[in-house]
């Protein structure tokens, strides 16, 4: 058989009566330390619970789960996580490995870090976006960007979360990680992060040390926040509810207020082009004059245009391009019949 047991926010402290004669029945005990750190202290608990039939898992002997898995097929087996078993992925796999090789689960499920936090922090669960995790890795934060940015059009808040690694007992600095998502910005310029945006920076949530550290971006990545684990909230629109509980249970260095004011890449694009493309028009009319070989093109132009606009108007963004895109082809073919530079 094989346990998967959440020890919730509280880690140890959580544990119920039920829990803990689980822990004392079973003949082995993982304590995963991938997802979260493990203070010794929590060990020294959970050893004693388990009579020392404590085993830590790293990433690599869950993922590879065939020793536990093993051992589950004739013992009884636990999995021990911090926060909710399945908020891990490969967790979810291991189960689901097991119950096709016939292997009895069962599951305790407790807090997980992630609603705990946004209720800490006095948000409202439900305005929540997609979560991302900050990677080291460069070629990550493209992913990290597209997110931010397609929760704020929707005005939901974002969770970053900062990338931990056991192994090197590695924490994503929350400074660090805010300078990378302004070098992004660098780099995208499409006006989603910026200095002054809104943040808030949850530190340790459920621990004693528990720290809420919140204000403008620039003002953040002025500040030390302590001891890992962090992570990164960029909120969306915030109800007022929202904004008082926040002054409320945070350390705001900045009053706080919404992230409400991106503008969707496509109404950039459109705010840019339909400008350009109704000039380039002008121009092409005043070229041709009276050339009837070429109105209907000059026409289909025109209505393009109009329809990049209609599709705006209906949120049809993709449309929208698309239909701008058309109309800067005919009337580029036109300008170039004539040897003009379509870009100039």
């Amino acid at each position: 058989m094989l346990w998967f047991i959440g020890l919730g926010i509280s880690g140890i402290e959580g544990v119920s009566p039920s829990t803990s004669k689980i822990l004392k029945n079973a003949d082995v005990v993982y304590f995963e330390n991938f997802t979260s750190p493990i203070p010794k202290s929590d060990q020294l608990k959970i050893r004693k619970m388990a009579r020392s039939r404590l085993r830590l898992a790293p990433r690599w002997l869950v993922e590879d789960g065939k020793a536990i898995l093993a051992e589950a097929k004739k013992k009884t087996v636990v999995l021990l996580a911090y926060g909710d078993p399945y908020i891990a992925t490969t967790h979810i796999e291991l189960r689901t490995r097991a119950e096709l090789q016939g292997i009895r689960t069962r599951t305790v499920h407790a807090a997980s870090a992630i609603p705990s936090l946004v209720g800490e922090c006095g948000l409202q669960y439900y305005k929540i976006g997609r979560p991302v995790t900050i990677m080291r890795e460069q070629q990550t934060w493209n992913t990290v960007y597209s997110t931010i940015y397609e929760n704020l059009v929707r005005g939901l808040h974002s969770i970053l979360i900062l990338e931990y690694n056991s192994d090197e007992g590695f924490f994503f600095d929350p400074k660090d990680a805010i300078a990378g998502l302004l070098a992004i910005e660098g780099e995208q310029r499409r006006n989603v992060i910026q200095g002054s945006m809104f943040g808030i920076i949850a530190s340790r949530i459920g621990s004693k040390s528990q720290g809420i550290t919140a204000g403008k971006l620039s003002s953040l990545a002025k500040t030390g926040f302590g001891k890992p684990p962090h992570t990164i909230i960029i909120p969306g629109r915030m109800h007022f509810t929202e904004t008082d509980a926040l002054k409320v249970f945070a350390d705001c260095i900045d009053e706080p207020f919404s992230n409400s004011s991106i503008q969707k890449i496509s109404d950039q694009m459109l705010a840019k082009y339909v400008p350009k493309a109704r000039k380039a028009l002008e121009e092409v009319i005043r070229m041709f004059g009276d050339d009837s070989t070429q109105k209907a093109i000059i026409e289909n132009a025109q209505l393009y245009i109009d329809d990049a606009e209609k599709f705006q108007r209906d949120g049809k963004e993709e449309l929208a391009v698309l239909s701008i895109g058309y109309a800067e082809g005919l009337i580029d073919a036109l300008r170039l019949s004539k040897g003009i530079d379509p870009w100039t």
